[in-house]
């Protein structure tokens, strides 16, 4: 039973995460770059990405909490079956990154929201004359907006994987190969 609701707060979590980030992209920034006022496309995008920090904020806590649930439900196998160190390594790593990346979009989150007055051609595309400070946080939320999903569905993709390498079949091939 603790695997299951680990490993449910750990998956959940991690969808929460691809789900918003790319939502946020694709349906907050693009609904924003429609507003008529261009001031409002950088504020529009600002309410909506402070409303989801809250939260975004809450499926980091509870993907670690499920995360080192795992690991604790898992540690036996994860040091003694061939491949399994390296997956959950990878997968960390990139959760770290993912959640810094995360981080540091919110910071410059903040810098838009700061100068939203003076406007944008979109959320993340800078209006001719805009000041350096917002323009150059524009350019990178831009880049950001897809790196978010990208880090997160990789974590996803590593957590199918891990649970595919606990699949009985898999287990069996692994346990025949080691014998050899």
């Amino acid at each position: 039973m603790a695997s299951l609701l680990t490993r449910s707060m750990h998956d959940l979590s991690a969808a929460a995460w691809f789900g918003g980030s790319l939502m946020g992209a694709v349906g907050l920034n693009g609904a924003a770059a429609e507003a008529k006022d261009s001031r409002d496309r950088t504020r529009l995008s600002s309410v909506g990405w402070k409303k989801w920090a809250p939260v975004q904020t809450a499926a980091f806590a509870v993907h670690a909490v499920g995360g080192i649930g795992l690991i604790l439900d898992n540690k036996s196998r994860l040091v003694s079956e061939r491949g399994e160190p390296e997956t959950t390594i990878v997968k960390a790593v990139l959760t770290l990154a993912g959640m810094g990346a995360t981080y540091y979009s919110w910071t410059l989150g903040k810098k838009v929201d700061k100068l939203a007055n003076e406007g944008g051609e979109g959320a993340t595309e800078p209006r001719p004359g805009a000041s350096k400070e917002l323009a150059d946080a524009q350019k990178q939320l831009k880049m950001l907006q897809w790196a978010l999903p990208a880090f997160s569905g990789a974590v996803v993709v590593l957590g199918a994987k891990e649970g595919e390498l606990q699949r009985p079949e898999s287990l069996f091939s692994r346990v025949r190969l080691n014998c050899r």
